[in-house]
């Protein structure tokens, strides 16, 4: 598992860095990973206006500011994602947000069809759900954590959705941007935070 780790964090990203390349896939009309589709590229399109929106807007709770302040230990916090991925484009700049009230917190980005053996380790219900956060020890590399790929109450939203009508279609995933909008981040800052070390 370490070798695995350690590639993965060699082969990361800065918040910074993922926005830029997915900026300059979209330009080529492209976006991450291997499957190219005009579906896929739209979704990183309104992903990436998405992400932008949120940088401007997301606002962390002080209760959230307070813990994250408290960190004494140094962790890595390793994300998988692609930009396709609405989800993602809803958590990962709160995961930016989070890491910058802490220099302890060293958030590093990858894709997850190029970390394929990465993936595999953190599986949800078998599947390779993204986004996935990992918190490690950033000097033994030990997984403190993980979590993802949606806080409870966005997953409980499709579920019941799913149980019902057996499928995830174009209605569910409109209202789940919206339980995104309505949330304001704060389900997932407090899922976050109770997993980390003080």
């Amino acid at each position: 598992m370490k070798e695995i780790l350690i590639n993965a964090i060699n082969s990361s990203c800065s918040y910074h860095n993922y926005r830029k390349t997915i900026i300059n896939l979209i330009q080529e009309g492209k976006t991450s990973g291997p499957i190219q589709s005009e579906t896929l590229v739209n979704f990183t399109r309104l992903n990436e206006k998405r992400m932008q929106r949120l940088d401007k807007t997301i606002i962390l709770d002080n209760e959230i500011i307070s813990k994250l302040s408290k960190i004494k230990s140094d962790s890595i916090w390793l994300v998988i994602t692609e930009g396709w991925c609405g989800d993602a484009a809803q958590i990962i700049p709160i995961l930016n947000k989070m890491s910058k009230v802490s220099d302890h917190i060293d958030l590093k980005i990858v894709f997850r069809d190029d970390n394929v053996a990465l993936m595999n380790l953190f599986l949800t219900n078998g599947t390779r759900s993204i986004p996935k956060l990992i918190i490690l020890d950033k000097i033994s590399l030990d997984v403190i954590a993980d979590w993802g790929p949606r806080p409870k109450g966005a997953i409980e939203l499709i579920q019941n959705y799913k149980d019902k009508f057996g499928v995830i279609d174009e209605k569910i995933k409109a209202e789940l941007q919206m339980w995104y909008l309505n949330d304001k981040g704060l389900s997932s800052q407090n899922e976050i935070v109770e997993l980390i070390r003080i």
